[in-house]
């Protein structure tokens, strides 16, 4: 079994900032990429920033020059530092992981219950 827990979600002002974390766990042989996605309500899912295992980061143009995110691999967490948010940032924020369980099964995507970011003053 593999969890993916999602916490660091909440209320926050125009212009303040977050910080997301995410913690995998249970039966991981190796993690690969992590990422970030999010989903506003009636708006489809969309890739927020994604880091590969040799940490290569690619992100989604409107949160570029705001958001971070790193990951530790000792800790098979990921993370994103969120600055300057905007009330068009409100979404529910998902985990997701690639990993494989043994040396022999395929990759597969895991993903977090998500949590709920909300810009607003």
């Amino acid at each position: 079994q593999v969890q993916v827990v999602e916490s660091g979600g909440g209320l926050v002002q125009p212009g303040g900032s977050l910080r997301l974390s995410c913690a995998v766990s249970g039966r991981i042989f190796r993690i690969y990429a992590m990422g970030w996605y999010r989903q506003a309500p009636e708006k489809q899912r969309e890739l927020v920033a994604r880091i590969t295992s040799g940490s290569s980061t690619n992100y989604v143009d409107s949160v570029k020059g705001r958001f971070t995110i790193s990951r530790d691999n000792a800790k098979n967490t990921v993370y994103l530092q969120m600055n300057s948010l905007k009330p068009e940032d409100t979404a529910v924020y998902y985990c997701n992981a690639g990993l494989t369980t043994t040396m022999t099964t395929p990759l597969r995507d895991y993903w977090g219950q998500g949590t709920q970011v909300t810009v607003s003053s």
